[in-house]
């Protein structure tokens, strides 16, 4: 999952990457925009992300934040 929000260049940056590593290691990517989650009511992902977006996480924990940790993720893709 990437965590991103609204007008970030890095968050924009960070899904076009995960993207073509979706397709090539065949995993599925989801993204949350914290700021929406936040006023629909769930403030969680925001006040504990929204300080380092994009954030990506992998088996729900916390993988690489601001940019891709691309060597790492395929790494930890492959083993899982």
């Amino acid at each position: 999952m990437l965590l991103t929000r609204a007008g970030c260049s890095l968050c924009e940056k960070a899904r076009a990457q995960l993207a073509g590593l979706a397709d090539e290691l065949g995993f599925d990517l989801s993204t949350t925009d914290v700021d929406a989650a936040a006023e629909a009511g769930d403030a969680g992902l925001r006040v504990e992300y929204g300080d380092r977006l994009p954030v990506v996480l992998l088996d729900g924990r916390e993988h690489s934040y601001w940019e891709v940790d691309e060597g790492r993720l395929r790494a930890d893709v492959s083993a899982g």
